[in-house]
């Protein structure tokens, strides 16, 4: 297994929601419920550029992610941690059709406002918690 915990990977694999914070200019938080994704050692967030949470991104590369298990509130992950890398064009584009494939079925059918952006997350503080 790589950075990620093995729960929170799981979790990351299925059609589970996540909250995602991030940091307002002003101190304050803001939060989200986002489709999520991972690799082995980052939380994939995908966003586009126009987006509050984007610019909060830019300005403070921190970012809290809390998954939710559709099966039950109860069993969770969070990972408290940085946007290390920001990928933009083709790539971002198709992790978003792939994130709706697992959600709904089928490819994204949103309109795009700005442009798709992939955020990868590295996690700096994780907790599982399975308690069903």
């Amino acid at each position: 297994m790589g950075l990620l915990d093995e729960g929170i990977y799981k979790l990351a694999q299925g059609p589970n929601y996540a909250v995602v914070t991030t940091n307002n200019a002003d101190g304050s938080v803001q939060a989200q419920p986002l489709w999520v994704h991972s690799d082995e050692d980052h939380l994939l967030i995908n966003t586009e550029l126009h987006r509050y949470r984007m610019r909060n991104v830019e300005r403070d590369a921190h970012m809290t992610v809390c998954i939710i298990s559709a099966e039950g509130w109860m069993h969770w992950g969070e990972v408290r941690g940085t946007v290390v890398e920001i990928i933009r064009g083709d790539e971002a584009r198709a992790s978003i059709d792939e994130l709706s494939m697992k959600y709904t079925g089928h490819p994204y059918a949103n309109p795009i406002q700005s442009e798709r952006v992939l955020l990868k997350v590295r996690p700096d503080r994780q907790i599982f918690t399975n308690w069903t």
